[in-house]
C-alpha cells in the first residue's frame, strides 16, 4: 500500500487493542472508522489543510476584492467581539504558499478575519492566531473564489467590486465580458452594469465621502448627463466643487456632504431649470362670446393686449371688467 493509505489504516487502527467499556461500543467505533476509510479512499470526503498562524506571516493578495485599508475597529467589531467571545476564529480564511521574504502566506479570502486577529493580538489577546485554509490556485481561481464568498456580503461596496470586476475581464477574460459571464455564472446585463460603475470619472468617485458608498444605481443615474456633452460638463463641474468640500471636511473644516446629497446636487447640475410656464392671462371681455382684452404679468409689469377691430364700447367694458377685478373692495 502507499504512504497515504498506510497512514490511514494505522490511524483507523490505532487504538483498536485497548480494552473497550462493551462490544456494541467496539463495533460501532469500528464502524464509524470503516466509514470514514471508505469515504477517503472513494473521493467522498475531501481533506483539508488547516493551520493556525500568526497573521503577521500573512499578506493580502494584491488583487484582493476588499480594500484592506478601510478596515478599522469599527465595522470589524462584530467579528472582533465572536472571535474573542468563542476564543478563536470559527471559519478559516483561504490562502496560498508565497515567499517574499517577509510573508509566507497571501490572503485570498479573510481580509477582516486577518484584521480582527490581527487588531486582537495588537490589543492584549496574544493568544489569538489565524486560522487558514491552504490552497493551490490560479490567480483566475483566486479571482472566482474571492467572488463568490464576497459577492452577497454587504460590507463590500459596489464601488470595490467594480473595480475588481473592471480589472478581471481585462486580466482573465481577454476583455470579453460574456467569457467572464459564463465563468462567473452572472448574466451579461449584471456584469455590464458594474463594468459601468467602474468607468466612473475620478472627479466624481472623489465627491463621495468614500467608495464604500457608492453604488451601482448611481452610474445607472449619471450615465445619461455624462453621455451628453452639454450636461456632462455641469455634471463634472459641480462634482470637483464638492470634492473640495470632501477635501476640506478631512482636513477638519467643515462637515462632510453625504452620499444621497452628492448625487442629488450632481442630477440637479446636469439637468437645467426648467423654464417657467408662461402665464396666459385673463380675458376681460364685455360678454360671454365677445372678444376682449387679455391681461397677463411679466415680472413687475402688467401686460394689456387686444385687436384692432375691438370697438370703443367693447374696449370700455373691458377695461371695467378689469379694474372691477383689480380695485375691488
Amino acid at each position: 500500500m502507499t504512504k497515504k493509505h498506510d497512514a490511514i489504516f494505522d490511524d483507523v487502527l490505532s487504538g483498536l487493542d485497548a480494552p473497550a467499556p462493551s462490544s456494541e461500543r467496539a463495533g460501532a467505533r469500528f464502524l464509524k472508522r470503516s466509514t470514514a476509510i471508505s469515504e477517503r479512499m472513494s473521493g467522498e470526503l475531501e481533506e483539508k489543510t488547516l493551520r493556525w498562524i500568526d497573521p503577521a506571516r500573512a499578506r493580502m493578495w494584491e488583487r484582493h476584492n476588499r480594500d484592506y485599508a478601510l478596515l478599522n475597529e469599527e465595522n470589524c467589531r462584530d467579528l472582533i467581539d465572536g472571535i474573542r467571545a468563542q476564543g478563536q476564529q470559527e471559519f478559516p480564511a483561504i490562502v496560498r504558499r508565497i515567499d517574499d521574504g517577509d510573508h509566507e502566506f497571501e490572503v485570498i479570502c479573510g481580509a477582516r478575519r486577518h484584521f480582527a486577529v490581527s487588531w486582537l493580538r495588537a490589543h492584549n489577546y496574544a493568544q489569538f492566531k489565524y486560522l487558514v485554509e491552504v490552497r493551490d490556485i490560479s490567480d483566475e481561481e483566486a479571482f472566482r473564489l474571492a467572488d463568490i464568498e464576497n459577492r452577497d456580503r454587504e460590507d463590500i461596496s459596489d464601488y470595490e467590486r467594480a473595480i475588481d470586476y473592471a480589472d478581471a475581464v481585462a486580466r482573465y477574460y481577454g476583455g470579453k465580458q460574456k467569457a467572464m459571464a459564463e465563468r462567473l455564472e452572472v448574466s451579461q446585463p449584471w456584469l455590464s452594469r458594474y463594468l459601468q460603475l467602474a468607468k466612473l470619472p475620478d472627479v466624481i468617485v472623489k465627491a463621495f465621502p468614500n467608495i464604500r458608498e457608492i453604488r451601482e444605481r448611481n452610474a445607472r443615474e449619471l450615465k445619461p448627463l455624462l453621455a451628453d456633452a452639454a450636461t456632462a460638463k455641469a455634471v463634472l463641474e459641480e462634482a470637483s466643487a464638492i470634492g473640495r468640500e470632501q477635501t476640506a471636511a478631512r482636513k477638519g473644516r467643515g462637515g462632510y456632504v453625504d452620499a444621497a446629497t452628492v448625487m442629488r446636487r450632481l442630477v440637479r447640475a446636469g439637468k437645467p431649470a426648467q423654464p417657467r410656464a408662461q402665464d396666459a392671462g385673463t380675458t376681460y371681455r364685455r360678454s360671454a362670446g365677445e372678444r376682449g382684452i387679455n391681461v397677463r404679468r411679466k415680472g413687475h409689469k402688467t401686460l394689456i393686449e387686444f385687436e384692432d377691430g375691438l370697438s370703443r364700447a367693447q374696449l370700455e367694458a373691458s377695461f371695467t371688467a378689469f379694474l372691477d377685478d383689480k380695485f375691488q373692495d
